[in-house]
């Protein structure tokens, strides 16, 4: 039996939900049917628009959509804009203070604490200089992700952007394929270090070599079924298909409609691709691909160049770039500039002046990566200097220190109804605390720290060096935050998800565990060993002594259960909820 969503969705989806969100805008709130809330707010998500959790009534998170992270010029400063005069919330944040831009790890953008009744207004600022939320959320295609570089890198294979504004447009954009069984990850690599990260995503293509005519011809490798959440984390299968760039957009088209058609709509917690692969075996799916969804002969898988990717690899910093952060030469003898934003998070003041800059010594054009940061780009050499020497690179420097160089963390419990934990504000205070208190070997630049709220995962811990993941314990006999942590994850060429090696740490106890961890790391690694190569070579058991949870100097002021207030970071009887919007504001 088809799970009551599937109902839902085949009552209205698609493109045809706006007209119901204006409708309801226009109306108000409270327009909205109290028992209807479970479809409409599922419904909502498809054009970007998630209502807030329990005790935020009336509030919504907005996301937006790109392909591969590229923001022209103007679109940053008018999501600035947007985030200045739209949302600001009935709180501060003690660390960002009202109104903000999140980056999120697909190379995307958040706002949050937009009212049902300033949608219109705000579509209208942001479609207006090319800014869609169409397909952010729900079940369909998400925001695809790419090299944020391509077009621009130095060492650059295939210029991905045609490609991936053809599946943005062409793909994303048929309100056919609106309706997936669950939401759906696409990923395209055109470059050397594997920054898209294929491996967990639903279908990435990846540059590889194949003689064809006894010709080498440059192309990709398709691999499905990549993915994290719920603890059940699966890397991306090879499909044993090679395809040229002009054949790229029909095999993922065509697996896209494959898993529109066959994937499971009945068992939600198990309809992802990454579960419909495991059932399905990538050989029955490579034949019914063939079959009935391709009309060219597939070819064998080519030489893949794997061996090569650094992105978030755990390799030492002499074998490649592991993100974006710094100065980098571009192929057309200009620059780009990646900012390191601890823990993805620009206040709205922050996001228009980084937009000024980006004007003022780029093209204008911003772009975002996977690690939540973003990148001004096309900077002629002359304007280096003078770029780095602006104030707002000293905030969000291009030379941070190594944890916050290597940090993620998700939205956690501020906004999310499904996260344990408090997560930005905490990592914001765990992150000067480890930089004050912890000392790495000079030739590790980063450690990658990630953090996410529940098992969703979010933040992708288990692609970390170091990977916390939002629980809740006991300490004192009262109900705490807590966390899981584990160790040696990373993407490249071998991805590999982190070993849970300490369960349900109270919060303010997880310092002391990775500074006793660290510093263990710092006395026995091997000269040029990375973190997630000692963590490989030390194994289990050491790791578990090691990892010795303590209470130090560090104070977290987020403790007490936050799933149980309206806002982590009020005083209010817990039982207060803000005021809600009304049509009239």
């Amino acid at each position: 039996m088809a799970h009551k969503k599937e109902t839902y969705k085949d009552e209205l989806y698609g493109d045809a939900v706006r007209e119901k969100i204006l409708e309801f805008a226009e109306e108000g709130f409270d327009s909205i049917p109290e028992d209807e809330y479970d479809e409409w707010f599922m419904r909502f998500k498809f054009w970007g628009v998630f209502h807030q959790r329990s005790g935020q009534e009336s509030y919504f998170m907005m996301r937006l959509t790109n392909a591969n992270g590229r923001l022209k010029p103007d679109q940053l400063r008018a999501i600035g804009e947007v985030a200045r005069d739209y949302c600001t919330g009935p709180a501060d944040n003690p660390e960002f203070g009202n109104g903000f831009v999140d980056l999120t790890t697909r190379q995307s953008v958040q706002l949050h604490w937009v009212k049902l009744e300033d949608i219109p207004a705000i579509w209208g600022e942001l479609e207006g200089v090319g800014v869609t939320t169409r397909s952010a959320g729900g079940d369909t295609m998400r925001n695809i992700s790419g090299c944020p570089v391509a077009g621009r890198d130095e060492h650059e294979l295939v210029d991905t952007r045609p490609l991936l504004e053809r599946f943005r447009e062409d793909l994303r954009g048929d309100d056919e394929l609106a309706n997936m069984p669950r939401k759906f990850n696409i990923s395209v690599t055109g470059c050397r270090e594997g920054c898209a990260q294929d491996s967990i995503n639903d279908i990435g293509v990846e540059p590889a070599f194949k003689e064809v005519d006894g010709e080498d011809v440059l192309g990709f490798n398709v691999r499905v079924g990549g993915g994290l959440g719920g603890k059940k984390p699966r890397k991306a299968r090879s499909l044993d298909v090679f395809v040229t760039p002009e054949q790229a957009y029909d095999v993922v088209r065509g697996f896209v409609e494959l898993y529109h058609d066959h994937g499971d709509r009945d068992v939600r917690a198990k309809n992802r691709s990454r579960f419909f692969v495991d059932d399905w075996g990538t050989e029955k799916i490579r034949t019914l691909l063939q079959e009935e969804y391709v009309d060219f002969e597939l070819q064998t898988a080519g030489t893949d160049i794997r061996e090569e990717y650094t992105y978030n690899a755990g390799k030492p910093p002499a074998e490649g770039k592991a993100d974006h952060v710094g100065v980098h030469k571009q192929k057309d003898g200009s620059y780009y500039v990646g900012l390191s934003v601890a823990v993805g998070r620009l206040t709205a003041d922050d996001a228009i002046e980084l937009a000024d800059l980006a004007d003022e010594y780029g093209s204008g054009e911003v772009r975002l990566t996977r690690r939540q940061n973003p990148l001004v780009m096309d900077v002629p050499e002359s304007g280096l200097d003078d770029l780095l020497a602006e104030p707002l690179l000293s905030k969000h420097t291009p030379e941070p220190n190594p944890f916050q160089r290597g940090a993620i963390a998700c939205t956690g419990t501020e906004f999310c109804s499904l996260a344990l934990t408090e997560t930005k504000a905490r990592t914001a205070r765990m992150l000067r605390w480890l930089r004050d208190n912890v000392e790495l070997p000079e030739d590790v630049e980063n450690l990658h720290l990630h953090y996410s709220g529940c098992t969703a995962d979010c933040g992708q811990a288990n692609t970390a060096d170091i990977g916390l993941l939002g629980m809740r314990a006991r300490k004192d006999g009262e109900m705490v935050e807590a966390m899981d942590i584990g160790v040696g994850g990373g993407i490249g060429e071998e991805p590999s998800f982190v070993e849970w090696i300490r369960q349900r740490v109270p919060a303010d106890e997880v310092p002391g565990a990775i500074q006793n961890l660290v510093e263990a790391f710092a006395a026995h690694r091997e000269e040029g060993q990375t973190f997630r190569e000692w963590v490989a070579e030390t194994g289990t058991e050491p790791l578990v002594e090691l990892c010795e949870p303590v209470e130090t100097t560090y104070e977290d002021p987020y403790m007490t259960d936050a799933k149980q207030s309206w806002y982590p970071f009020v005083e209010e009887d817990e039982s207060t909820n803000p005021v809600e919007t009304t049509a009239d504001d």
